[in-house]
């Protein structure tokens, strides 16, 4: 509902009007209002309500043509605005004809003929210039009151306007037609307020899952926290293992290198007293002191230089860190990371395979790496850099292209399709050194034979007892047969292929290309 103030200037009310948003400003305080029209347009086609930020539309005729608020005048407190011009603050109320007159509108009043005899006097207060219970004046017609309602243009209008713009439009007494368009507004008013009911709901509703939101929100928060703070006593407490494991390490590397240099240091101390003393009895001794001390001297030089000593350091460097490894659990929690003291040695990285030094032309074949540590051991882990290379001995330009493929656990597949036979040189390269076995021979041979005839207890069974059927066995049957026969001159004793004679059913074809004659007699047991 209005105030008794406008909105915009906080002064009582001068003729105010009402937006279709149903917030009221003074006529003053809406002319003033920038336009929301398009940059260059001559007038505002809507204005922007101060007091919601909606953008309403004006009407054609501007603000003049608003709705006046009466109920804001009738509010009590409020001072009016001149009835006729509709934009002065009144000063002046018509005794005769009850109008509220601005200046310059009740000067007008006294001139014209039809007013000149109406009794004007000035406004005392503002409760003077209150709208409750004082007739409503036609904008267009001033003097006549707003008594009747014209139905087709849905507004109240004058006898006058009756006879004028409204000619022959439906209208009736606005005391008659009241209870209709109340009735009509009360239905729109209860429908309102069933969805404003539904939006209180609704807001409820949301003001409870706001709440219910920033509640599990600090739940899982605390959740979070304790998951976090867990996750890192895990952490830290893993790192601390880690340190411990690789400080141990250290230590146990330094005291073997330690050990071993106390070893070689007393081994050099004693070879240097062996050739000192040595040096000075082959140059200070007498021949006889010499032949008298030769044998302890060559006893304890040939001790000497038995000892069996290793010249490389006893433990290496190979101290890593793997943050992908994976560490199982600490305090509950899956840990990542381990110290490696495991490296590869790349003479011990041994090579396997069922056709290591053979393949077939154009026929995939590989073999397997195994990498190992210095002692032995299995490396468990990928990442190495390997290299291979396959070269043909006679043609240096014919090379193969292979494919390593890192399995992630200490083994690596190596496969290659060779196009040309012949012997090549296989190269397996870890680190940048061979590996064990590495250069190895491969043969490839040519591209695999399929048999043309067919696996046959003999030629008799298989053609169906023809005579001129032949096999590459070479048995023959009397009576003409041409083919072997069970028992017959020339059998091998066992099932065979007629095309070449193996005995193996799963082998390569042996057989050369035979004589026309004997071919369509092959060809003629297999097509049978």
């Amino acid at each position: 509902s209005s105030g008794p103030r406008c909105p915009v200037c906080a002064e009582p009310w001068v003729s105010p009007r009402l937006l279709p948003c149903l917030h009221s400003l003074c006529a003053p305080c809406l002319r003033r209002l920038g336009p929301l029209g398009e940059p260059g347009r001559a007038a505002a086609r809507s204005v922007l309500c101060p007091v919601c930020d909606a953008e309403v539309a004006l009407p054609p005729g501007g603000v003049a043509q608003l709705t006046p608020d009466y109920l804001a005048l009738s509010r009590g407190g409020a001072a009016a605005g001149c009835d006729l011009c509709a934009d002065g603050a009144a000063a002046r109320r018509c005794l005769t004809c009850g109008a509220a007159l601005c200046l310059f509108c009740c000067q007008a009043h006294r001139r014209q003929k039809k007013t000149a005899s109406h009794a004007v006097t000035e406004l005392e207060n503002t409760k003077d210039c209150s709208q409750a219970g004082k007739p409503l004046f036609c904008p267009s017609h001033p003097t006549e009151e707003l008594r009747l309602f014209c139905e087709q243009c849905d507004q109240p209008v004058c006898r006058d306007c009756v006879v004028d713009r409204h000619r022959q439009h439906p209208y009736d007494f606005t005391g008659n037609v009241i209870h209709r368009h109340g009735d009509a507004l009360r239905e729109l008013l209860k429908s309102t307020q069933q969805h404003m009911g539904a939006l209180e709901d609704a807001l409820g509703q949301i003001d409870d899952m706001g709440s219910a939101v920033r509640s599990r929100a600090e739940a899982v928060a605390a959740e979070i926290c304790l998951f976090a703070s867990g996750y890192v006593k895990a952490i830290e407490e893993h790192r601390d293992r880690m340190l411990k494991q690789l400080e141990d390490l250290r230590v146990q590397k330094e005291n073997l290198l330690h050990l071993q240099k106390a070893q070689l240091q007393q081994l050099l101390l004693d070879m240097r007293t062996g050739v000192e003393f040595t040096e000075r009895l082959l140059t200070s001794g007498s021949d006889l002191e010499i032949l008298i001390t030769k044998g302890v001297v060559a006893s304890r030089l040939a001790k000497l230089n038995n000892v069996a000593y290793n010249t490389h350091p006893s433990v290496d460097n190979g101290i890593q860190f793997s943050p992908q490894e994976r560490a199982g659990q600490c305090c509950g929690y899956e840990v990542f990371g381990a110290v490696l003291n495991k490296a590869v040695d790349p003479a011990r990285c041994t090579l396997h395979g069922e056709d290591l030094h053979s393949a077939r032309q154009n026929q995939l074949t590989g073999f397997t790496m195994l990498c190992h540590d210095t002692t032995g051991e299995r490396i468990g882990r990928g990442g190495e850099t390997v290299w291979v290379t396959i070269t043909h001995k006679d043609k240096r330009d014919c090379a193969v292209k292979p494919t390593v493929c890192d399995n992630g656990d200490g083994t690596y597949h190596i496969s290659y399709s060779p196009e040309e036979p012949g012997l090549y040189a296989v190269c397996v390269y870890v680190k940048g050194q061979h590996v064990q076995g590495s250069p190895f021979s491969l043969m490839v041979k040519n591209k695999f034979r399929e048999h043309q005839g067919v696996f046959h207890c003999c030629t008799f069974c298989s053609s169906g007892g023809q005579k001129s059927a032949r096999c590459a066995c070479g048995g023959t049957m009397p009576g003409g047969y041409q083919g072997c026969g069970h028992g017959h001159k020339g059998h091998p004793g066992c099932p065979h292929w007629s095309c070449c004679g193996q005995v193996k059913e799963s082998s390569e074809c042996s057989g050369g290309p035979p004589s026309d004659t004997s071919q369509r007699s092959l060809l003629r047991t297999v097509a049978l």
